[in-house]
């Protein structure tokens, strides 16, 4: 889904979302491209429309890191963070985008953990199981932008991806705001690899 005119953003609900972080509104999405659909969980907090370019953070989803705390990654601690941020500004945006496995899926994930053990990098494993390194599209957090009315974001991240396909969607990233985890001896390569290999800003 790279032709975000071509993409069909659909509201499927939206609801109260109390949570120990602070109160949300949460929002599921549908981005429909020809046959294909993908989904997303959106939490807001606070009055968007007004005020200066709010906090927006892109997560991809990470089963293993967000639920079952796996330390292998830095995905959990950068949701938490990001949460965190959103709530101590009283508000911002989370969009949840459902891109296990940098877009490979969560069963392929795990077949890349296991040729980990045996000596690859993540990107190498993604590619020794036929992949690109990120298969992840950014139409749909796009789309949404625009859902909210944003024309300008500060955006929580340290991937230089995320920050030209916001701007390709219209949307100014006015500020790049680090997102970064502590580096622990069970991430350090991966989070090496990630910054070496494609381009994260670690520093």
């Amino acid at each position: 889904m790279n032709n975000s005119s071509a993409l069909r953003l659909v509201k499927v609900a939206e609801a109260d979302f109390p949570t120990r972080f602070g109160f949300f509104r949460i929002f599921g999405f549908e981005g429909r491209y020809q046959d294909l659909v993908e989904e997303a969980v959106v939490l807001a907090m606070g009055n968007l429309a007004e005020g200066p370019p709010p906090l927006v953070r892109i997560h991809s989803q990470c089963l293993t890191g967000d639920v079952f705390h796996s330390l292998r990654c830095d995905c959990r601690a950068q949701l938490e963070i990001a949460l965190n941020s959103i709530a101590a500004e009283g508000r911002g945006l989370l969009i949840y985008e459902h891109q296990e496995g940098r877009g490979i899926g969560l069963l392929n994930k795990l077949r890349a953990y296991e040729l980990q053990d045996q000596g690859a990098d993540t990107v190498e494993a993604n590619e020794q199981l036929g992949f690109d390194s990120d298969l992840r599209s950014y139409a749909l957090p796009g789309a949404i932008l625009g859902f909210f009315g944003l024309k300008a974001v500060r955006l929580l991240s340290n991937n230089p991806e995320k920050v030209a396909a916001v701007e390709n969607a219209s949307v100014e990233v006015v500020e790049r705001v680090p997102c970064l985890a502590d580096i622990l001896d069970t991430n350090g390569a991966y989070m090496r690899t990630k910054k070496e290999k494609m381009g994260h800003l670690l520093e």
